[in-house]
């Protein structure tokens, strides 16, 4: 793995939810819907939307734990 990607998932692992229903959940324990709510209504702009469209894709290939391990590493 690229140390980029590293750098990303490590970042992404201990990012919380900044407002909302679900302020300080780590992104990567939002539930699903509310990810998909996401995708369907568009993600923000910027760093924070990246890191939601990510785990948008890591919840639509069943690779949660593979963040929640490095995030008790």
């Amino acid at each position: 793995m690229e140390n980029n990607q590293q750098h990303l998932l490590i970042k992404l692992a201990n990012t919380k939810m900044p407002y909302g229903k679900y302020k300080g959940r780590f992104l990567i324990d939002l539930p699903e819907h509310y990810i998909v709510w996401y995708k369907n209504k568009g993600f923000p702009s910027g760093k924070f939307g990246e890191q939601l469209h990510l785990v948008y894709e890591l919840q639509l290939n069943g690779l949660e734990d593979l963040v929640r391990k490095i995030r008790e590493k």
